[in-house]
């Protein structure tokens, strides 16, 4: 068994190797003093499954470095995150820190807007990876539209996920995983920056296919 996962891995290039280690890594780092243990396996525990699952995958649905590399930044955004459950990254500290303003006062917003940025890059990052896998079967155009309308359907999948754990969790846990923010409207602005990051990435996969 141990000599077929060892196979199995090495099958997988070098350098979506690298990506997938660096990604254990750095949930490994993101859990160091994690301010909220509570919620860390819940945050955490998707993408952990994903990296156990991910050289059987890529062996079974092989995937070019590009498209990987768009996955890895995406769920290193997503990492990065989870440690603060999103509603907490403290960015504006970070800001501060480097050029000495923050960001929400520059852009005039309350409310702390991360999980947005990892919306619309589940749009802008997943759509050609979503492509390349519908590839195999329809046309690159048509793979693309697939791509454009799975995001979409992700989006509010994922929406309705967060409805049902609001339903069927801890009150304070549940508003701590979904992060609105008193915003009534988060899960429409959430798909919505979604699709604004796939119409993008549709736009420059075009251009480059010329």
């Amino acid at each position: 068994m141990i000599s077929g996962a060892v196979a199995m891995w090495t099958t997988v290039p070098q350098a979506q190797r690298r990506m997938i280690l660096s990604l254990l890594a750095a949930i490994g780092l993101a859990n160091v003093a994690q301010p909220f243990p509570d919620l860390a396996p819940l945050q955490h525990g998707p993408t952990l499954a994903l990296i156990l699952i991910a050289p059987w995958a890529l062996r079974r649905w092989p995937l070019s470095t590009s498209a990987v590399g768009c996955v890895w930044l995406f769920l290193l955004l997503h990492t990065l995150g989870a440690r603060w459950i999103y509603s907490y990254v403290p960015y504006d500290d970070w800001a501060r820190a480097v050029i000495g303003h923050d960001i929400s006062s520059l852009f005039g917003t309350t409310r702390n807007g991360y999980d947005r940025l990892v919306h619309f890059a589940f749009g802008a990052l997943l759509t050609l990876p979503m492509a390349e896998i519908a590839r195999r079967s329809i046309s690159w155009r048509w793979s693309l539209t697939f791509a454009f309308a799975a995001i979409g359907l992700g989006s509010a999948l994922y929406e309705i996920f967060e409805w049902l754990l609001t339903v069927v969790a801890a009150g304070e846990t549940a508003d701590y995983y979904n992060g609105q923010q008193g915003d009534v409207w988060d899960a429409q602005k959430d798909m919505a920056a979604a699709q604004v990051g796939a119409t993008i990435a549709l736009i420059a996969l075009l251009r480059r296919r010329g």
